[in-house]
């Protein structure tokens, strides 16, 4: 498990990936996506995850709202299948980039334990925000407060991020209740 000092540092360059997408089968690379973009945001994601379902209208309306941005969303979760994540994204009208990262090797060396997580970056993949897109209200309750969209407006507004970070919160990637061989 990744601690304090494993995590990236703001500022610096995030781990390229190349990884399958889910509906073509055919590489992605975060690198390639960036290119001719201001920046792009990775979300680490999960077909089962009940946190996740709430941000399918969000993340299928990224690319429209946001089209300086590259979106992807990173299928990491422990056991989560290819057929399952693709049985899923038809389920959902899901439209957003979306890759498999087969055993979580990506979300580990990004220091992920949970989806959704988020990260923005800027067209060097330089970390600029990390952690939950809001919290996890809606936006018409009175308490919500977003987290991803008001990075992301101030970074394409030229403008310091004022909160760089927010805790994660949702399913975890890895637990050892995925791996049991039988129930206890």
């Amino acid at each position: 498990m990744p601690n304090e000092q494993d995590k990236q540092k703001f500022g610096e360059a995030l781990e390229d990936f190349s990884l399958p997408q889910v509906r073509t089968g055919t590489t992605l690379n975060l690198s390639q996506m960036l290119a001719g973009k201001k920046g792009a945001v990775v979300v680490f994601w999960s077909g089962v995850c009940s946190h996740c379902v709430r941000y399918d209208p969000y993340l299928n309306g990224f690319e429209k709202r946001h089209p300086q941005l590259s979106l992807v969303a990173v299928a990491s979760r422990h056991g989560e299948t290819l057929d399952a994540i693709q049985k899923t994204v038809v389920e959902r009208s899901l439209n957003f980039p979306l890759v498999h990262d087969p055993g979580g090797k990506i979300a580990a060396k990004w220091c992920t334990q949970q989806t959704p997580r988020a990260f923005l970056m800027d067209p060097q993949r330089r970390l600029l925000y990390r952690g939950a897109i809001d919290n996890f209200k809606y936006p018409e309750d009175p308490e919500f407060a977003g987290y991803l969209e008001p990075a992301i407006d101030q970074f394409l507004g030229g403008e310091p991020i004022a909160r760089t970070e927010t805790a994660s919160y949702g399913c975890a990637i890895q637990s050892v209740y995925y791996i049991l061989p039988r129930a206890l």
